[in-house]
């Protein structure tokens, strides 16, 4: 076997040959053998595997070879795809002073802070973005996620207790369920957008724990079904049961209602929600990151007691550019919301008049 000095390897440059050479020389027992229960574990997910290829719930990823955009190219095929699929909402995500701010950032900041937030892991663009969220919302404060799943994933657990009591929509995301699962208070499940259900279990609650913390969450755009909670409903009993409201907005910030300030703005319900979880992965820019945004005693306690803040890597600072020079293109000019508005209005008159039936909510 080879034999070279771990001075020598560096020396003479040889340090990656050296490693390769060792591992390829492993004996063949040592070689991902991975333990003598791998055989069974291998037989056992595959039968799994195809059970969901049976019932056609397997998810087979396209692979895009161009630009996220309204037209895209994809493996195997040479002419162009219309693009139906992507969360790309304003098209921001090509758009070519959000491209230039995230190569300037990269160039300033780098690649990574290869840090968590709270050792080492803030810089100044991650305060601004904070900042521009905030203020986007008109809220105190903002923290910042790896995505949104983290931030319903982060908060139930920091803000509720043991004798609290959570109402969720028996159609939130999964990432609000997962999170909700998290978190030791009581909880409830209402039929979707069902104010007398909500209203049934939020009095049962009252009637049995008055001064306890009672949360309402709901979606404010469903995805996949595509209709609006009934977030003035909502809020008239969170004021009359003495409970506190949290929306996920990660369909609707950025293009819905007038100005893109979401679910809100379109019902008219401007500064009635305690907390807005919402994503820059999606309308803003498409490339990673969520957040949560509401009064700032909360995000501060966040920032102290949120697992997944605490314990993940703060944002690229590519990505973090990126979502500053949309917020100021959301900002600065209003009639971004308006171009959904007008692409919607076409697709629906044109699809009505091919004889489909269009559901849902029309902006």
């Amino acid at each position: 076997m080879m034999i070279v000095s771990l001075k020598t390897a560096l020396t003479k440059g040889c340090a990656k040959s050296l490693l390769t050479a060792s591992f390829s020389r492993c004996h063949p027992a040592l070689r991902y053998s991975a333990g003598a229960a791998l055989p069974k574990l291998r037989s056992e997910l595959s039968k799994q595997l195809e059970e969901i290829e049976a019932a056609g719930t397997f998810k087979h990823e396209r692979v895009i070879t161009s630009k996220q955009s309204n037209l895209i190219y994809v493996k195997g095929r040479d002419d162009p795809v219309l693009n139906f699929c992507a969360n790309n909402y304003l098209g921001l995500s090509s758009h070519p002073e959000v491209v230039q701010a995230g190569i300037d950032s990269l160039k300033s900041h780098a690649s990574g802070m290869s840090s968590v937030r709270f050792i080492c892991g803030t810089n100044d663009q991650h305060i601004e973005l904070e900042q521009l969220i905030a203020q986007f919302h008109d809220r105190d404060d903002s923290i910042l996620y790896a995505s949104c799943f983290d931030a319903n994933a982060g908060i139930f657990e920091a803000l509720l207790h043991q004798d609290d009591a959570i109402f969720s929509d028996e159609l939130n995301h999964a990432s609000i369920i997962d999170g909700i699962r998290l978190c030791k208070a009581h909880k409830y499940r209402y039929k979707h957008s069902d104010m007398s259900d909500l209203e049934e279990k939020l009095k049962d609650n009252h009637s049995k724990h008055p001064d306890n913390r009672r949360l309402i969450v709901t979606d404010g755009v469903f995805s996949m079904d595509g209709n609006v909670c009934k977030l003035r409903e909502i809020c008239d009993l969170a004021d009359e049961y003495n409970a506190l409201t949290l929306i996920d907005e990660c369909h609707a910030t950025g293009f819905f209602g007038k100005t893109g300030r979401g679910t809100e703005e379109f019902l008219d319900q401007c500064g009635r929600v305690t907390v807005i979880n919402s994503t820059l992965g999606k309308a803003l820019g498409g490339a990673a990151g969520g957040y949560t945004t509401g009064p700032q005693e909360l995000v501060t306690l966040l920032r102290q007691k949120s697992r997944p803040y605490l314990f993940s890597n703060a944002l690229p600072p590519p990505v973090v550019g990126a979502a500053i020079k949309v917020f100021q293109l959301l900002m600065n000019e209003s009639s971004y919301a308006n171009i959904v508005y007008e692409n919607t209005t076409k697709f629906r008159t044109e699809m009505t008049k091919a004889g489909f039936t269009v559901a849902c909510y029309m902006l």
